[in-house]
């Protein structure tokens, strides 16, 4: 569709306000549009990120009884120039790391880890990618 993002990923979250924050505090995401604490979208680039909890439509439940529930590990990716640089920077903003960078036939790479958010920095080459996963509380 035209004026479309190219990509739309939906992440159920927890906690809407706080996933907003960290998106746009922390990763240059911008607010196309804020429901919260049940819904935001998010824009970084043709990525357009909804942030939903168990009060939005679109992570209400299942027909069947199943909750929609923050887990699992699916990613998208977002390219930096410099995966140490990257690094640098948000330890100076507070977020913690579960490990250090680990290099190996596809780059080096570093999980970025909180109560919300589990996400994985990777270098290829020149490029480097960080790579969001919400997991469960």
């Amino acid at each position: 569709m035209e004026g479309s993002p190219a990509v739309v990923v939906r992440y159920i979250v927890n906690d809407v306000p706080a996933a907003l924050q960290f998106y746009t505090q922390h990763f240059g995401f911008t607010v196309h549009q804020d429901t919260s604490p049940a819904f935001a979208a998010l824009d970084r680039g043709p990525l357009r990120l909804l942030l939903s909890n168990k009060t939005s439509a679109g992570a209400k439940e299942m027909p069947d009884g199943r909750k929609q529930e923050p887990g699992g590990w699916s990613r998208f990716q977002i390219h930096v120039r410099d995966l140490e640089a990257e690094v640098k920077r948000l330890k100076a903003a507070g977020l913690k790391f579960r490990n250090d960078i680990v290099v190996g036939k596809g780059g080096a790479q570093i999980l970025l880890g909180s109560e919300e958010h589990t996400s994985e920095l990777q270098s290829r080459e020149t490029i480097s990618y960080a790579v969001f996963c919400l997991k469960k509380k």
